[in-house]
Protein backbone atom coordinates (compact mmCIF):
# COMPACT_ATOMS: atom_id res chain seq x y z
CA UNK A 1 0.00 0.00 0.00
CA UNK A 2 0.93 3.65 -0.33
CA UNK A 3 2.52 5.41 2.59
CA UNK A 4 -0.53 7.66 2.84
CA UNK A 5 -3.74 6.56 4.47
CA UNK A 6 -5.87 3.98 2.71
CA UNK A 7 -7.79 5.47 -0.13
CA UNK A 8 -5.69 8.64 -0.26
CA UNK A 9 -3.05 7.63 -2.78
CA UNK A 10 -1.91 10.32 -5.20
CA UNK A 11 -3.17 10.27 -8.75
CA UNK A 12 -2.61 12.23 -11.91
CA UNK A 13 -6.36 12.32 -12.51
CA UNK A 14 -8.76 14.87 -11.05
CA UNK A 15 -9.86 14.03 -7.52
CA UNK A 16 -13.58 14.03 -6.69
CA UNK A 17 -14.05 15.13 -3.12
CA UNK A 18 -16.97 16.16 -1.00
CA UNK A 19 -17.31 19.08 1.34
CA UNK A 20 -19.36 18.95 4.52
CA UNK A 21 -22.56 19.96 2.73
CA UNK A 22 -22.39 16.99 0.42
CA UNK A 23 -21.61 19.02 -2.72
CA UNK A 24 -18.92 17.49 -4.90
CA UNK A 25 -15.87 19.62 -5.57
CA UNK A 26 -13.33 18.61 -8.18
CA UNK A 27 -9.73 19.74 -8.35
CA UNK A 28 -6.84 18.60 -10.48
CA UNK A 29 -3.28 17.76 -9.59
CA UNK A 30 -2.22 20.89 -11.49
CA UNK A 31 -4.39 23.04 -9.22
CA UNK A 32 -2.92 21.40 -6.14
CA UNK A 33 0.60 21.92 -7.46
CA UNK A 34 -0.11 25.62 -8.07
CA UNK A 35 -1.56 25.89 -4.57
CA UNK A 36 1.48 24.18 -3.04
CA UNK A 37 3.83 26.62 -4.77
CA UNK A 38 1.81 29.55 -3.43
CA UNK A 39 1.97 28.12 0.08
CA UNK A 40 5.71 27.64 -0.29
CA UNK A 41 6.31 31.31 -0.97
CA UNK A 42 4.04 32.39 1.89
CA UNK A 43 5.46 30.15 4.61
CA UNK A 44 8.87 28.61 3.93
CA UNK A 45 11.03 31.74 3.34
CA UNK A 46 9.85 33.61 6.44
CA UNK A 47 10.04 30.51 8.65
CA UNK A 48 13.54 29.78 7.34
CA UNK A 49 14.67 33.34 7.99
CA UNK A 50 13.26 33.34 11.53
CA UNK A 51 14.89 30.02 12.39
CA UNK A 52 18.18 31.16 10.85
CA UNK A 53 18.13 34.11 13.25
CA UNK A 54 17.13 31.79 16.09
CA UNK A 55 20.17 29.60 15.54
CA UNK A 56 22.38 32.62 14.87
CA UNK A 57 21.48 34.17 18.23
CA UNK A 58 22.06 30.81 19.93
CA UNK A 59 25.40 29.93 18.36
CA UNK A 60 27.02 33.37 18.20
CA UNK A 61 28.41 32.77 21.67
CA UNK A 62 30.90 30.40 20.03
CA UNK A 63 32.05 33.14 17.68
CA UNK A 64 32.17 35.67 20.50
CA UNK A 65 34.28 33.35 22.64
CA UNK A 66 37.32 33.56 20.38
CA UNK A 67 36.82 37.29 19.77
CA UNK A 68 37.61 38.22 23.36
CA UNK A 69 34.50 37.31 25.38
CA UNK A 70 36.23 34.50 27.28
CA UNK A 71 38.90 36.91 28.48
CA UNK A 72 36.61 39.88 29.21
CA UNK A 73 34.12 37.82 31.24
CA UNK A 74 36.78 35.63 32.87
CA UNK A 75 35.28 32.40 31.49
CA UNK A 76 37.91 30.20 33.06
CA UNK A 77 37.61 26.45 33.62
CA UNK A 78 34.15 25.15 32.78
CA UNK A 79 32.30 28.46 32.99
CA UNK A 80 31.70 28.58 29.24
CA UNK A 81 30.23 25.06 29.32
CA UNK A 82 27.93 26.00 32.20
CA UNK A 83 26.66 29.04 30.31
CA UNK A 84 25.83 26.79 27.37
CA UNK A 85 24.14 24.15 29.55
CA UNK A 86 21.85 26.64 31.28
CA UNK A 87 20.43 27.63 27.90
CA UNK A 88 19.52 24.05 26.98
CA UNK A 89 18.12 23.17 30.41
CA UNK A 90 15.62 26.04 30.19
CA UNK A 91 15.07 25.40 26.48
CA UNK A 92 13.85 21.82 26.91
CA UNK A 93 11.47 22.77 29.74
CA UNK A 94 9.38 25.12 27.59
CA UNK A 95 9.06 23.24 24.29
CA UNK A 96 5.90 21.18 24.89
CA UNK A 97 4.06 23.90 26.90
CA UNK A 98 4.95 26.43 24.21
CA UNK A 99 3.46 24.28 21.45
CA UNK A 100 0.26 23.73 23.44
CA UNK A 101 -0.07 27.51 23.83
CA UNK A 102 0.74 27.96 20.14
CA UNK A 103 -2.01 25.54 19.13
CA UNK A 104 -4.52 27.50 21.18
CA UNK A 105 -3.59 31.12 20.39
CA UNK A 106 -2.42 30.67 16.79
CA UNK A 107 0.97 31.19 15.12
CA UNK A 108 0.72 34.55 13.40
CA UNK A 109 1.72 36.67 16.41
CA UNK A 110 2.99 34.01 18.81
CA UNK A 111 5.91 32.75 16.70
CA UNK A 112 7.10 36.25 15.69
CA UNK A 113 6.74 37.21 19.37
CA UNK A 114 9.24 34.50 20.27
CA UNK A 115 11.59 35.86 17.59
CA UNK A 116 11.39 39.40 18.98
CA UNK A 117 12.00 37.98 22.45
CA UNK A 118 15.19 36.11 21.67
CA UNK A 119 16.40 38.98 19.50
CA UNK A 120 16.02 41.33 22.47
CA UNK A 121 17.90 38.92 24.73
CA UNK A 122 20.72 38.67 22.19
CA UNK A 123 20.95 42.45 21.98
CA UNK A 124 21.06 42.74 25.78
CA UNK A 125 23.85 40.16 25.95
CA UNK A 126 26.11 42.83 24.46
CA UNK A 127 25.95 44.59 27.83
CA UNK A 128 26.74 41.70 30.20
CA UNK A 129 29.74 42.34 32.44
CA UNK A 130 30.44 39.01 34.12
CA UNK A 131 29.77 35.26 34.11
CA UNK A 132 26.62 35.50 36.25
CA UNK A 133 24.99 38.03 33.95
CA UNK A 134 25.87 35.87 30.95
CA UNK A 135 24.12 32.88 32.55
CA UNK A 136 20.97 34.95 33.19
CA UNK A 137 20.96 36.11 29.56
CA UNK A 138 21.35 32.54 28.30
CA UNK A 139 18.48 31.39 30.53
CA UNK A 140 16.15 34.02 29.06
CA UNK A 141 17.35 33.09 25.58
CA UNK A 142 16.27 29.50 26.29
CA UNK A 143 12.79 30.64 27.32
CA UNK A 144 12.14 32.33 23.99
CA UNK A 145 14.02 29.95 21.70
CA UNK A 146 12.55 26.82 23.31
CA UNK A 147 9.27 27.14 21.44
CA UNK A 148 10.76 28.14 18.10
CA UNK A 149 11.89 24.90 16.44
CA UNK A 150 8.89 22.70 17.40
CA UNK A 151 6.60 25.65 16.77
CA UNK A 152 7.86 26.20 13.25
CA UNK A 153 7.63 22.46 12.53
CA UNK A 154 4.02 22.29 13.68
CA UNK A 155 3.22 25.47 11.74
CA UNK A 156 4.45 23.96 8.47
CA UNK A 157 2.64 20.67 9.19
CA UNK A 158 -0.63 22.63 9.20
CA UNK A 159 -0.05 23.59 5.55
CA UNK A 160 1.42 20.44 3.97
CA UNK A 161 0.67 16.76 3.49
CA UNK A 162 2.92 14.17 5.07
CA UNK A 163 4.76 13.43 1.83
CA UNK A 164 5.44 17.17 1.34
CA UNK A 165 6.61 18.01 4.85
CA UNK A 166 10.23 16.83 5.10
CA UNK A 167 11.43 19.00 2.22
CA UNK A 168 9.94 22.14 3.81
CA UNK A 169 11.14 21.27 7.30
CA UNK A 170 14.51 20.42 5.75
CA UNK A 171 14.77 23.88 4.23
CA UNK A 172 14.04 25.72 7.44
CA UNK A 173 16.12 23.48 9.70
CA UNK A 174 18.99 23.81 7.23
CA UNK A 175 18.95 27.41 8.36
CA UNK A 176 20.99 26.10 11.29
CA UNK A 177 23.89 25.38 8.97
CA UNK A 178 23.27 28.58 7.03
CA UNK A 179 23.40 30.44 10.36
CA UNK A 180 26.79 28.88 10.95
CA UNK A 181 28.00 30.21 7.62
CA UNK A 182 26.55 33.69 8.16
CA UNK A 183 27.69 33.61 11.76
CA UNK A 184 31.32 33.22 10.78
CA UNK A 185 31.13 36.02 8.22
CA UNK A 186 29.13 38.36 10.46
CA UNK A 187 31.37 37.71 13.43
CA UNK A 188 34.42 38.58 11.37
CA UNK A 189 32.89 41.81 10.13
CA UNK A 190 31.05 42.94 13.26
CA UNK A 191 34.01 42.30 15.54
CA UNK A 192 35.91 44.93 13.54
CA UNK A 193 33.30 47.67 13.98
CA UNK A 194 35.07 50.53 15.79
CA UNK A 195 34.52 50.91 19.51
CA UNK A 196 31.36 52.86 20.33
CA UNK A 197 28.84 53.35 23.15
CA UNK A 198 29.29 55.15 26.45
CA UNK A 199 32.39 55.41 28.60
CA UNK A 200 30.87 53.10 31.21
CA UNK A 201 29.49 50.62 28.67
CA UNK A 202 31.63 50.54 25.54
CA UNK A 203 30.53 48.25 22.69
CA UNK A 204 33.30 46.61 20.71
CA UNK A 205 34.59 43.30 19.23
CA UNK A 206 32.42 40.44 20.57
CA UNK A 207 29.78 42.78 21.97
CA UNK A 208 29.06 44.07 18.46
CA UNK A 209 28.20 40.50 17.42
CA UNK A 210 25.41 40.20 20.00
CA UNK A 211 24.11 43.74 19.59
CA UNK A 212 23.72 43.94 15.83
CA UNK A 213 22.55 40.35 15.33
CA UNK A 214 19.94 40.89 18.05
CA UNK A 215 18.82 44.14 16.44
CA UNK A 216 18.37 42.41 13.08
CA UNK A 217 16.36 39.63 14.73
CA UNK A 218 13.98 42.10 16.41
CA UNK A 219 13.37 43.83 13.08
CA UNK A 220 12.49 40.58 11.28
CA UNK A 221 10.25 39.46 14.15
CA UNK A 222 8.29 42.70 14.01
CA UNK A 223 7.78 42.35 10.24
CA UNK A 224 6.83 38.64 10.27
CA UNK A 225 3.12 38.96 11.28
CA UNK A 226 2.48 40.99 8.14
CA UNK A 227 3.90 38.20 5.97
CA UNK A 228 2.91 34.82 7.42
CA UNK A 229 -0.70 33.54 7.39
CA UNK A 230 -2.13 31.73 10.42
CA UNK A 231 -3.55 28.89 8.33
CA UNK A 232 -4.38 28.04 4.70
CA UNK A 233 -7.98 29.14 5.19
CA UNK A 234 -6.96 32.61 6.43
CA UNK A 235 -4.38 33.42 3.77
CA UNK A 236 -5.19 36.65 1.98
CA UNK A 237 -3.12 35.60 -1.04
CA UNK A 238 -5.24 32.56 -1.89
CA UNK A 239 -8.54 32.56 -3.75
CA UNK A 240 -11.61 31.12 -2.05
CA UNK A 241 -11.27 27.95 -4.12
CA UNK A 242 -7.58 27.61 -3.20
CA UNK A 243 -8.43 28.09 0.47
CA UNK A 244 -10.96 25.29 0.26
CA UNK A 245 -8.56 22.94 -1.53
CA UNK A 246 -5.79 23.75 0.97
CA UNK A 247 -7.98 22.97 3.98
CA UNK A 248 -9.85 20.00 2.48
CA UNK A 249 -6.80 18.10 1.29
CA UNK A 250 -5.38 18.14 4.80
CA UNK A 251 -8.71 17.23 6.40
CA UNK A 252 -9.03 14.23 4.09
CA UNK A 253 -5.48 13.08 4.76
CA UNK A 254 -5.53 13.46 8.52
CA UNK A 255 -9.25 12.75 9.04
CA UNK A 256 -9.30 15.35 11.80
CA UNK A 257 -10.46 18.89 12.49
CA UNK A 258 -7.48 21.20 11.85
CA UNK A 259 -8.81 23.54 14.56
CA UNK A 260 -9.00 20.93 17.32
CA UNK A 261 -7.50 21.94 20.67
CA UNK A 262 -4.96 19.86 22.53
CA UNK A 263 -6.64 17.58 25.08
CA UNK A 264 -5.21 15.01 27.52
CA UNK A 265 -5.78 12.07 25.15
CA UNK A 266 -3.79 13.88 22.44
CA UNK A 267 -0.86 14.29 24.84
CA UNK A 268 -1.10 10.60 25.78
CA UNK A 269 -1.02 9.49 22.15
CA UNK A 270 2.06 11.60 21.45
CA UNK A 271 3.95 10.46 24.53
CA UNK A 272 3.19 6.75 24.04
CA UNK A 273 4.02 6.63 20.32
CA UNK A 274 7.08 4.41 19.84
CA UNK A 275 7.97 6.26 16.64
CA UNK A 276 8.41 9.46 18.63
CA UNK A 277 11.03 7.80 20.82
CA UNK A 278 12.94 6.47 17.84
CA UNK A 279 12.93 9.96 16.35
CA UNK A 280 13.66 11.66 19.68
CA UNK A 281 16.58 9.28 20.26
CA UNK A 282 17.96 10.03 16.82
CA UNK A 283 17.39 13.75 17.33
CA UNK A 284 19.20 13.53 20.68
CA UNK A 285 22.29 11.97 19.10
CA UNK A 286 22.23 14.29 16.10
CA UNK A 287 21.96 17.26 18.46
CA UNK A 288 25.15 16.23 20.21
CA UNK A 289 26.94 16.75 16.92
CA UNK A 290 24.99 19.68 15.43
CA UNK A 291 24.88 21.77 18.59
CA UNK A 292 28.48 20.84 19.41
CA UNK A 293 29.71 21.88 15.98
CA UNK A 294 27.68 25.09 16.00
CA UNK A 295 29.24 26.29 19.24
CA UNK A 296 32.67 24.68 19.25
CA UNK A 297 33.69 24.63 15.56
CA UNK A 298 35.39 28.06 15.77
CA UNK A 299 37.28 26.83 18.85
CA UNK A 300 38.26 23.51 17.25
CA UNK A 301 39.53 25.29 14.12
CA UNK A 302 41.26 27.92 16.22
CA UNK A 303 43.08 25.15 18.09
CA UNK A 304 44.45 23.85 14.79
CA UNK A 305 46.79 26.80 15.13
CA UNK A 306 44.72 29.19 12.99
CA UNK A 307 43.98 32.80 13.90
CA UNK A 308 40.49 33.72 15.14
CA UNK A 309 39.65 35.37 11.81
CA UNK A 310 40.85 32.39 9.79
CA UNK A 311 38.88 30.00 12.02
CA UNK A 312 35.71 32.08 11.56
CA UNK A 313 36.08 32.26 7.77
CA UNK A 314 37.03 28.60 7.28
CA UNK A 315 33.88 27.52 9.10
CA UNK A 316 31.73 29.17 6.40
CA UNK A 317 32.19 26.66 3.51
CA UNK A 318 31.59 23.77 5.94
CA UNK A 319 28.17 25.13 6.85
CA UNK A 320 27.29 26.01 3.25
CA UNK A 321 28.04 22.44 2.16
CA UNK A 322 26.04 20.97 5.03
CA UNK A 323 23.08 23.24 4.26
CA UNK A 324 23.02 22.31 0.56
CA UNK A 325 23.22 18.59 1.27
CA UNK A 326 20.50 18.77 3.96
CA UNK A 327 18.07 20.44 1.54
CA UNK A 328 18.92 17.97 -1.23
CA UNK A 329 18.35 14.98 1.04
CA UNK A 330 15.02 16.42 2.19
CA UNK A 331 13.91 16.90 -1.43
CA UNK A 332 14.87 13.35 -2.44
CA UNK A 333 13.28 11.90 0.69
CA UNK A 334 9.93 13.54 -0.06
CA UNK A 335 10.06 12.42 -3.68
CA UNK A 336 10.82 8.80 -2.73
CA UNK A 337 8.60 8.84 0.39
CA UNK A 338 11.32 7.25 2.47
CA UNK A 339 12.90 8.62 5.62
CA UNK A 340 15.02 6.15 7.57
CA UNK A 341 17.27 4.95 4.77
CA UNK A 342 18.74 8.44 4.24
CA UNK A 343 19.18 9.01 7.96
CA UNK A 344 21.04 5.71 8.20
CA UNK A 345 23.18 6.28 5.10
CA UNK A 346 24.53 9.68 6.11
CA UNK A 347 25.74 8.45 9.48
CA UNK A 348 28.63 6.77 7.65
CA UNK A 349 30.01 10.21 6.75
CA UNK A 350 29.74 11.31 10.35
CA UNK A 351 31.35 8.11 11.61
CA UNK A 352 34.24 8.52 9.17
CA UNK A 353 34.66 12.20 10.03
CA UNK A 354 34.86 11.75 13.78
CA UNK A 355 37.11 8.72 13.44
CA UNK A 356 39.57 10.85 11.44
CA UNK A 357 39.38 13.68 13.97
CA UNK A 358 39.95 11.21 16.78
CA UNK A 359 43.00 9.44 15.36
CA UNK A 360 44.56 11.70 12.70
CA UNK A 361 46.87 14.65 13.43
CA UNK A 362 47.30 16.24 10.01
CA UNK A 363 45.79 19.74 9.94
CA UNK A 364 44.37 19.53 6.40
CA UNK A 365 42.97 16.02 6.86
CA UNK A 366 41.27 17.08 10.09
CA UNK A 367 39.69 20.05 8.35
CA UNK A 368 38.34 17.70 5.66
CA UNK A 369 36.93 15.53 8.44
CA UNK A 370 34.98 18.51 9.78
CA UNK A 371 33.18 18.59 6.40
CA UNK A 372 32.31 14.90 6.75
CA UNK A 373 30.93 15.47 10.25
CA UNK A 374 28.75 18.44 9.30
CA UNK A 375 27.45 17.00 6.03
CA UNK A 376 26.74 13.66 7.72
CA UNK A 377 24.92 15.13 10.73
CA UNK A 378 22.95 18.16 9.54
CA UNK A 379 20.36 16.23 7.45
CA UNK A 380 19.45 14.25 10.58
CA UNK A 381 17.70 17.03 12.50
CA UNK A 382 14.93 17.76 9.99
CA UNK A 383 14.88 14.08 9.03
CA UNK A 384 14.01 12.75 12.47
CA UNK A 385 11.63 15.61 13.28
CA UNK A 386 9.73 15.16 10.00
CA UNK A 387 9.67 11.38 10.44
CA UNK A 388 8.04 11.80 13.84
CA UNK A 389 5.47 14.27 12.53
CA UNK A 390 4.70 12.03 9.55
CA UNK A 391 3.85 9.15 11.87
CA UNK A 392 1.64 11.19 14.21
CA UNK A 393 -2.01 11.58 13.21
CA UNK A 394 -4.06 14.71 13.88
CA UNK A 395 -3.06 18.37 14.25
CA UNK A 396 -3.26 18.34 18.06
CA UNK A 397 -1.18 15.17 18.37
CA UNK A 398 1.38 16.55 15.93
CA UNK A 399 1.64 19.75 17.98
CA UNK A 400 2.52 17.73 21.07
CA UNK A 401 4.73 15.29 19.14
CA UNK A 402 6.90 18.02 17.64
CA UNK A 403 7.42 19.57 21.06
CA UNK A 404 8.07 16.19 22.72
CA UNK A 405 10.60 15.04 20.11
CA UNK A 406 12.50 18.32 20.26
CA UNK A 407 12.35 18.34 24.08
CA UNK A 408 13.98 14.92 24.36
CA UNK A 409 16.34 15.76 21.53
CA UNK A 410 17.42 18.95 23.26
CA UNK A 411 19.02 16.83 25.98
CA UNK A 412 21.62 16.11 23.31
CA UNK A 413 22.38 19.82 23.27
CA UNK A 414 23.18 19.66 26.98
CA UNK A 415 25.54 16.74 26.36
CA UNK A 416 27.09 18.73 23.50
CA UNK A 417 28.05 21.55 25.84
CA UNK A 418 30.31 19.16 27.77
CA UNK A 419 31.88 17.26 24.87
CA UNK A 420 34.67 19.73 24.12
CA UNK A 421 36.45 20.71 27.33
CA UNK A 422 39.40 23.03 27.85
CA UNK A 423 41.52 20.28 29.41
CA UNK A 424 40.96 18.12 26.30
CA UNK A 425 42.32 20.74 23.85
CA UNK A 426 43.64 20.81 21.20
CA UNK A 427 42.96 17.21 20.09
CA UNK A 428 39.59 16.88 21.85
CA UNK A 429 39.76 13.09 21.97
CA UNK A 430 36.84 12.85 24.39
CA UNK A 431 34.57 15.09 22.33
CA UNK A 432 35.29 13.30 19.07
CA UNK A 433 34.79 9.89 20.71
CA UNK A 434 31.41 10.91 22.13
CA UNK A 435 30.27 12.17 18.74
CA UNK A 436 31.55 9.03 17.03
CA UNK A 437 29.48 6.90 19.41
CA UNK A 438 26.43 9.11 18.86
CA UNK A 439 26.62 8.60 15.09
CA UNK A 440 26.72 4.82 15.56
CA UNK A 441 23.58 5.01 17.74
CA UNK A 442 21.84 7.10 15.06
CA UNK A 443 22.56 4.36 12.54
CA UNK A 444 21.05 1.72 14.84
CA UNK A 445 17.94 3.81 15.57
CA UNK A 446 17.30 4.59 11.91
CA UNK A 447 17.51 0.91 10.97
CA UNK A 448 15.22 -0.06 13.85
CA UNK A 449 12.72 2.63 12.84
CA UNK A 450 12.61 1.34 9.26
CA UNK A 451 12.09 -2.24 10.42
CA UNK A 452 9.35 -1.34 12.91
CA UNK A 453 7.37 0.83 10.46
CA UNK A 454 7.49 -1.81 7.73
CA UNK A 455 6.51 -4.59 10.16
CA UNK A 456 3.58 -2.62 11.60
CA UNK A 457 2.34 -1.67 8.11
CA UNK A 458 2.35 -5.37 7.14
CA UNK A 459 0.34 -6.24 10.24
CA UNK A 460 -2.27 -3.63 9.34
CA UNK A 461 -2.39 -4.71 5.70
CA UNK A 462 -3.17 -8.27 6.87
CA UNK A 463 -6.02 -7.03 9.02
CA UNK A 464 -4.36 -7.85 12.34
CA UNK A 465 -5.20 -4.44 13.78
CA UNK A 466 -8.83 -4.28 12.58
CA UNK A 467 -10.12 -5.33 16.01
CA UNK A 468 -9.37 -1.81 17.20
CA UNK A 469 -12.33 -0.49 15.18
CA UNK A 470 -14.94 -2.78 16.66
CA UNK A 471 -17.81 -0.99 18.37
CA UNK A 472 -16.37 2.51 17.81
CA UNK A 473 -18.19 5.57 16.54
CA UNK A 474 -16.73 7.56 13.66
CA UNK A 475 -15.30 10.17 16.05
CA UNK A 476 -13.74 7.45 18.20
CA UNK A 477 -12.14 5.95 15.08
CA UNK A 478 -10.67 9.35 14.24
CA UNK A 479 -9.39 9.69 17.79
CA UNK A 480 -7.39 6.48 17.39
CA UNK A 481 -4.82 8.54 15.53
CA UNK A 482 -1.78 6.47 14.54
CA UNK A 483 -3.42 3.40 16.13
CA UNK A 484 -6.10 3.43 13.43
CA UNK A 485 -5.62 0.34 11.19
CA UNK A 486 -6.08 2.52 8.11
CA UNK A 487 -3.11 4.70 9.05
CA UNK A 488 0.17 3.73 7.40
CA UNK A 489 3.58 4.66 8.76
CA UNK A 490 6.19 6.22 6.52
CA UNK A 491 9.41 4.24 6.76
Amino acid sequence: MDNEKAGLADTKHPEVLSDHSGDEVVWTEAEETTLRHKLDWQTVPIVTLMYLLCFLDRANIGNARIQGMAKDLNLVGYRFNWALSIFYIIYLMVEVPSNIILKRVGPRFYLPGLVVGFGLVSLCTAFVKDFNQLCVARAFLGIFEGGAMPGFAWYLSSFYKRKELYFRVGIYVSAASMAGAFGGLLATGLSRVPRWGTASTPIHTWRNIFFFEGLLTIFVGCCAPFIMPSSPSTSTRLTEREKFIAAERLRLEHRADPNEHVKPHHIKKAIFNINNYVCAGGFFCINITVQGLSVFMPTVLNDLGWTATKAQLYSVPVYVSASAVAILVAFISDKTRMRGIYLAAFTFLGIAGFAILRWNSDENIRYMAVYFCAVGAFPGGPGFLSWGLNNSAGPAVRAVSSGWIVTLGTLGGIVATWTYLVRDAPKYHIGHSINLGAQVVVLALALFGIAYCKWENRQRARGKRDYRLQGLTEQEKIDLGHHNPEFRYIA
